[in-house]
């Protein structure tokens, strides 16, 4: 296989040209650093406020975490709605739900609206237990998705045959409402359409700095009066919030173009966007071009503290799904490529406000297109015009300095990496963070917030 990001690919003999960075010193009225699926949705949603709206970029437009994303646009990240539930209750679950599929939903708009091309896919998704905890696993989903009275639909050991042409699961609930993109087409239509629409584009621009309301690259800089920072990766020297960021590394590979003979007995009711029970789970649909898109890890490498470039990781990954589909042995991986994403402690996304500065905003950890576009919009509309918004609640649900497991300081000890993992691993599993005390706060806020529109 070669060492290749597949969406990179498939910008070839696009007319998409990289925009020259940033020279000289320019003003605005709002800069957004930072130009991935988060940073897009925030520019998306001032582009017609008759501001003067400007992103910076270090890459091209998608050219990190979002363009080498799997293009899943579904409500599910890396924590499922029954953890959810666990944790915050019926009515914290259902706030924090709706963060994704309003993300999803608005993406949806944002692609089908203007005509984006970027290999977009009608694919519902599909849940995999794998053996008996999987298939408990299944079945507290499926309870979970009818407590929020959502639509899903239950397939046993004895009826998963139906859709997915393998014997290896122990059943899946399946719902609507959810589709595959290439992500980094998307995040270059994105680049197109805010480009026609006023907003200044810089690529090859990297921040480097910041003073005041004053954002520096390498060669010019950028005063404004809302800062939003919607960028991975950044460091310490930029913002005290970096400390709070973690990493956590996947991999993903494409296969050649599969026969429809192969489509056929793989999913035979139509295709799906599927991932599995397992801890560090695999991941899989079809694209438009009929090649097979598989993702996956393993926990040596998903926390590691240095970048694993090597196919071995992904190789194994492509073992076991054939293991499970016995009948694609044969069908070649052509290209496969790492991707080193941003999250937080406990797989929820960060929003904040600066304390001490205002006009500073930052989305961080953001897993999954769906939650960066709704984190990315909403920052925006915070930095916009705050006292019109009725959905503050978030800052509460999302705000840097809520409860983990394992405090920070304790990283001085046994190392980011363990103590990332033990976070993780508590949230994802056993965390609870509802309390009578919390919930009267977010009720009241709530309660507020809807009264002011009245």
């Amino acid at each position: 296989m070669k060492l290749q990001n597949w969406w990179f690919t498939t910008l070839l003999g696009t007319e998409e040209s990289i925009l020259p960075p940033l020279k000289g010193d320019i003003k605005a009225d709002v800069v957004i650093v930072g130009a991935g699926a988060a940073g897009l949705a925030a520019a998306h949603r001032l582009m017609d406020k008759q501001l003067k709206v400007v992103i910076l970029e270090k890459n091209i437009c998608g050219g990190d975490t979002s363009g080498k994303s799997a293009g899943f646009l579904t409500p599910d990240s890396e924590l499922e709605l029954s953890q959810l539930i666990r944790r915050f209750g019926i009515t914290g679950a259902s706030d924090l739900w709706k963060i994704a599929t309003t993300g999803v939903i608005m993406m949806h708009h944002i692609i089908e609206t203007n005509k984006i091309v970027c290999d977009f896919q009608v694919q519902d998704s599909l849940f995999l237990g794998i053996g008996k905890g999987g298939w408990q696993d299944i079945i507290e989903e499926m309870e979970s998705r009818k407590l929020l009275k959502f639509d899903q639909q239950l397939y046993s050991k004895e009826n998963i045959r139906s859709i997915i042409g393998s014997d290896a699961y122990s059943g899946a609930v399946r719902y609507t409402g959810t589709f595959g993109i290439d992500a980094l087409l998307y995040c270059q239509g994105m680049k197109k359409l805010l480009l026609e629409n006023g907003v200044e584009i810089y690529e090859s621009s990297e921040v480097v700095k910041i003073e005041d309301h004053c954002v520096k690259t390498h060669l010019g800089s950028v005063k404004a009066e809302q800062v939003i920072f919607c960028a991975d990766k950044l460091q310490h020297e930029l913002t005290h919030y970096a400390d709070k960021v973690y990493h956590a590394q996947t991999f993903l590979s494409v296969s050649e173009p599969m026969s429809d003979a192969m489509i056929t007995d793989m999913f035979p009711a139509g295709k799906f966007q599927c991932w599995d029970t397992d801890v560090v789970y695999s991941y899989f649909r079809l694209l438009g071009s009929n090649r097979l898109l598989l993702g996956g890890g393993d926990m040596l490498t998903t926390f590691s503290k240095q970048d694993v470039n090597s196919s071995i990781v992904i190789d194994r990954v492509i073992r076991k799904f054939k293991q499970k589909f016995p009948k694609l042995k044969d069908l070649e991986f052509v290209q496969y490529w790492p991707g080193r994403i941003d999250c937080t402690r406990d797989l929820l996304p960060t929003i904040a406000r600066d304390e001490n500065k205002k006009w500073l905003h930052f989305v961080l950890g953001c897993v999954g297109l769906p939650w960066a576009t709704f984190c990315g919009d909403f920052a925006a509309r915070h930095a916009y015009d705050d006292a019109a918004c009725n959905d503050h609640h978030y800052y509460n649900y999302l705000r840097p300095d809520r409860g983990f497991f394992v405090p920070l300081w304790l990283e001085k000890v046994l190392s980011k990496q363990i103590v990332f993992s033990l976070n993780n691993g508590w949230a994802k599993y056993y965390q609870v963070d509802i309390n009578a005390a919390e919930t009267k706060q977010i009720t009241r806020m709530r309660e507020a917030e809807n009264a002011n529109l009245q």
